[in-house]
C-alpha cells in the first residue's frame, strides 16, 4: 500500500513558537517535486510530543490540503492511552489522512496481549488503515514479531509496519508471519538497503527531509532490483544518515534543512534544543559529501 521514500516531515516553527504554515506548505511542495512517495506529518521528527491536539491535527489537515491527493499522507496518531489513540485515529481520518502511523503504548509498558488489545480496540473504532510504528528505543515497549503476525492476521485494517528496531532479521520473521503483502517500511535510513534486500518496500525517513531526491532514487533502485546502483546511493548518503543523529533528533535534521533551504526557521520547541557545534560540523561535512564521487 505504501512504498518508496517517505519523509517523516519536520515541523517549522516561527521565532515566537507558532507553527509556520507557509513554510510547511512550501516544504511539502518541494518534497513532492523531489520524488517523495508519501508524507508523514507530526511524527517523532515532526515534534509531535510538543504539539497540542488542536495543533497536531491542524497540521495534518494542512498537509492533506497541500498534497491534494498527489501522494498519500500517513498521519502520526499514536498514544499510550487507548482512548486517546481512538480519538486520534478518528481525528486523523477527519483531517483527510490516508492512514495513521501508531506506536504501541509507551511508558505504560503493557505485555504483548495488552499491545494486541490496544490495536484491536483502535482498529475496531475506525476503518482508517494503520501502519504500526515499532521503535523500542523511544517507547520501551516492543511489538514482538509474533504479535506483529497476529495483528496482521486478525486486524485487516493494519496494513504495515515502520520497523525502527534495527534488528534486520525481523523483516524475514515478519514476512513469514504476516505474509508478503504486509507492508514493511524501514524506520532507520542507515540500514534501509539491507532492510529492502530482505523484503522491505521503503523507508519512513529522516534523511529525506534533507536529500529527498537522492532518497527517492535510492528507493527506486531497490524496487527495480538495481542493488549496485542502490549501494552507490547508500554510500553517498551514509554519512548524512549518521550525522542526523549526532545530537537529539530533530535538532540535527532541522539544522540540515536550514542549510538546504535558506529561510527555513531554526526554532525547536522545548525541551528540544539546537544541536551542538560538533553535531552541526558533522552535518556540514556529510552534506558536503553528497555530491557525486569522481
Amino acid at each position: 500500500m505504501f512504498s518508496g521514500s517517505i519523509p517523516a516531515l519536520v515541523t517549522p516553527f516561527a521565532a515566537d513558537g507558532r507553527f509556520d504554515e507557509g513554510v510547511y506548505r512550501d516544504f511539502i511542495e518541494w518534497q513532492i517535486a523531489e520524488g517523495s512517495s508519501a508524507l508523514v506529518p507530526v511524527g517523532t521528527t515532526g515534534e509531535a510530543a510538543t504539539l497540542s491536539a488542536e495543533e497536531h491535527f491542524y497540521i495534518v489537515a494542512v498537509c492533506v490540503d497541500q498534497t491534494k491527493g498527489r501522494v498519500p499522507v500517513i498521519a502520526g496518531a499514536g498514544s499510550n492511552d487507548t482512548r486517546v489513540a481512538i480519538h486520534n485515529i478518528a481525528a486523523a481520518k477527519a483531517a483527510g489522512a490516508d492512514a495513521a502511523l501508531m506506536v504501541p503504548p509507551y511508558y505504560n509498558r503493557p505485555n504483548q496481549e495488552g499491545i494486541f488489545r490496544h490495536f484491536e480496540a483502535v482498529a475496531g473504532s475506525c476503518d482508517l488503515p494503520i501502519v504500526l510504528y515499532n521503535v523500542p528505543g523511544r517507547t520501551v515497549t516492543d511489538i514482538a514479531v509474533e504479535t506483529v503476525a497476529r495483528i496482521a492476521q486478525e486486524l485487516p485494517s493494519v496494513v504495515g509496519i515502520k520497523d525502527a528496531t534495527g534488528q534486520l532479521q525481523r523483516v524475514s520473521g515478519q514476512r513469514a508471519g504476516a505474509g508478503a503483502g504486509f507492508c514493511q517500511l524501514s524506520g532507520n535510513d542507515e540500514t534501509a538497503l539491507a532492510f529492502n534486500a530482505m523484503g522491505g518496500v521503503g523507508c519512513i525517513s529522516v534523511t529525506a527531509n534533507v536529500a529527498p531526491r537522492l532518497c527517492a532514487e535510492f528507493q527506486a533502485a531497490c524496487a527495480g532490483g538495481d542493488y549496485i546502483g542502490a549501494l552507490a546511493l547508500h554510500d553517498r548518503l551514509f554519512a548524512l544518515h549518521l550525522a542526523l543523529f549526532t545530537d537529539a533528533s530533530p535538532g540535527p535534521v532541522k539544522y540540515a534543512v536550514t542549510r538546504m533551504r535558506p529561510g527555513f526557521p531554526e526554532a525547536l520547541r522545548l525541551p528540544m534544543m539546537w544541536p551542538s557545534a560538533a553535531s552541526r560540523a558533522a552535518v556540514d561535512s556529510a552534506m558536503a559529501a553528497l555530491s557525486p564521487r569522481p
